[in-house]
């Protein structure tokens, strides 16, 4: 009798603890009711690379703007909140996010693997392909990566355009800036032969200032799986807020607005951008 008044009480004991941990695992993951209790989602971002976040005047007033930020107002939406964008330069913003300075991170990133070991991503929502931006005189110029010998090519420090430049056309020698539009701008002063850029942001640059730029079509520029993928940043211990912006860009590919900020920010970018 006494074995099975021990047996029921550890078996009570188990019950009880395994109870009280999973209490704590449900209670600790305050992230949507911490936003929500302050009423403000803030979103962390470079608004240096159109069209997914960029600077415009509009009525006199600077504000930011882009794809990113019409899906961080979205989640914001869903979330019953105000959105807050907090805007600092792209190296510094993962730690902004792990140092609770910022909620989430939109900027254009891309979720790789070394990225991966200090925060969590959403499911994708945009695919990254990457090509070489030069002077428009330039056009024609490069009729391969070896026609780069010598010369100096720009990528936005600590991105996959970096690791690429750097990687893919060794033999010129990669220059970073913290800031793309300083790499563009050096590259119009002849500093640069060409910057490794996203794309859609080279293509926004080309639409823009046709003049000036244009995209060097036989350096081909090998972008790997785990840098193809742009997603939203969130702390690893935000599951809840995680989970949260993962239903909003469901709903967003699902019923077709995706393609429609995309767009409104392509056009937005047209018509303040110059």
């Amino acid at each position: 009798m006494k074995h099975l008044k021990k047996s029921l009480l550890v078996v009570a004991g188990l019950a009880l603890l395994t109870i009280g941990l999973a209490g704590c695992s449900s209670s600790s993951d305050n992230s949507v009711k911490s936003i929500k209790d302050k009423g403000t989602l803030v979103m962390g971002t470079s608004a240096d690379y159109a069209p997914f976040e960029f600077p415009i005047v509009k009525d006199g007033k600077k504000t930011i703007t882009g794809y990113d930020i019409f899906i961080a107002q979205q989640i914001a939406k869903d979330m019953g909140v105000k959105l807050k964008i907090t805007n600092t330069e792209f190296p510094s913003l993962i730690t902004e996010l792990k140092n609770k300075k910022v909620d989430i991170v939109l900027a254009g990133m891309v979720s790789t693997d070394e990225r991966k070991k200090q925060v969590a991503f959403s499911d994708s929502y945009y695919k990254v392909e990457n090509v070489l931006l030069v002077n428009k005189a330039d056009e024609n110029k490069f009729g391969s990566v070896s026609a780069l010998k010598g010369l100096q090519v720009g990528a936005q420090q600590t991105t996959t355009q970096e690791s690429i430049a750097k990687k893919q056309i060794k033999v010129a020698t990669t220059v970073t800036e913290a800031n793309a539009n300083s790499l563009t701008t050096e590259l119009t002063q002849g500093k640069l032969a060409g910057v490794v850029l996203e794309n859609e942001i080279a293509d926004n640059y080309v639409k823009q200032f046709p003049e000036k730029y244009a995209i060097a079509k036989d350096v081909k520029l090998n972008t790997p799986k785990s840098q193809q993928h742009i997603n939203v940043a969130v702390r690893k211990d935000d599951k809840k807020l995680l989970k949260q912006v993962n239903k909003t860009i469901k709903e967003l590919k699902s019923n077709g607005k995706m393609d429609t900020f995309l767009a409104k920010a392509q056009d937005l970018q047209a018509k303040y951008g110059k």
